[in-house]
């Protein structure tokens, strides 16, 4: 059995589009919100705005903690354990280098990512913008008492929805 994959990502919404990543994943081009895994003394919080950053050239500040996600992928049975923030867009750097693997950076609506279901990382990327746009968000302070959530990934895991 593969350890939980614990990661965490920002749902960037302006203007009705969201922020999206074109990336290699195990050789394949994905799509998939900007993110990645939480460096030691790193909150989620900050792992969300560095990834962002690293990833796509945006400035971001974390709005909300949107939700805790578990996928398993249907062949491997791995987990992949996914924190996600909303995020507002404070400044977008057009000449700062993306990280390697990056291919582009979209601003996609709804319908632009549905188009390219086939392209997905993993369901996550619809489902937490579906979740976003019904107005689902997690309590304040809702993983608190759950850090450092490396070594309490089984009590996040409990409190994740299964998509």
């Amino acid at each position: 059995m593969f350890p939980t994959d614990l990661t965490v990502s920002a749902l960037v919404e302006q203007d009705g589009r969201f922020l999206i990543i074109e990336e290699t994943s195990t050789g394949i081009v994905v799509v998939t919100q900007p993110g990645g895994h939480i460096e030691t003394d790193e909150s989620p919080e900050q792992a969300a705005i560095r990834e962002t950053f690293e990833e796509t050239a945006c400035e971001i500040a974390i709005r909300e903690l949107l939700g805790v996600y578990l996928w398993i992928h249907p062949q491997t049975r791995q987990q992949f354990l996914r924190i996600v923030y909303t995020g507002t867009l404070l400044k977008q750097h057009h000449s700062k280098p993306l990280d390697d693997g990056i291919h582009a950076v979209h601003w996609y609506t709804e319908a632009d990512l549905r188009r390219r279901k086939r392209d997905w990382r993993t369901p996550v990327v619809l489902r937490c913008i579906e979740d976003y746009k019904a107005g689902q968000r997690q309590a304040s302070g809702f993983l608190t008492n759950m850090l450092p959530l490396q070594k309490n990934v089984h009590a996040v895991l409990a409190a994740a929805s299964l998509v």
